[in-house]
């Protein structure tokens, strides 16, 4: 049997990490998880748990056909999650297009509503 370590670079196998998040099974207990979660989603072309776990509030200011876009046309290679804490999680994820590797670095921002929590808004840090 195969064990396939999750796409989150948590050190977990993705059936004990983020997979019964992707199955609806659990949810996220922190902003962190969550946001390992998102990543694994965009390395998996999961769009419809990115809108499902974006808050209902920023919904509509992120089209499916962009997330799925900038999902397929990327080489995810690898997260690094610099800091959590709170509601934030500074976070760097790295990804190929093309030729040129880009280095994604954020601080998200994840709010909780009805006792789930949610990705609320990012901030790009550096270029």
């Amino acid at each position: 049997m195969t064990v396939l370590l999750c796409a989150c670079c948590s050190g977990l196998n993705y059936q004990e990490c983020c997979a019964p998040y992707h199955r609806n099974i659990i949810n996220p207990e922190t902003p962190e998880q969550l946001m390992r979660s998102r990543y694994s989603a965009y390395v998996l072309f999961l769009i419809d748990y990115l809108i499902q776990t974006t808050h209902p509030a920023k919904r509509h200011l992120h089209a499916k056909k962009d997330i799925a876009h900038w999902a397929k046309r990327s080489v995810w290679l690898k997260l690094e999650v610099c800091t959590a804490y709170n509601e934030m999680v500074e976070f760097k994820a790295y990804y190929q297009n093309g030729l040129k590797t880009i280095i994604h670095h954020e601080l998200s921002t994840f709010k909780k509503q009805h006792g789930i929590w949610y990705y609320f808004s990012g901030e790009h840090i550096g270029l």
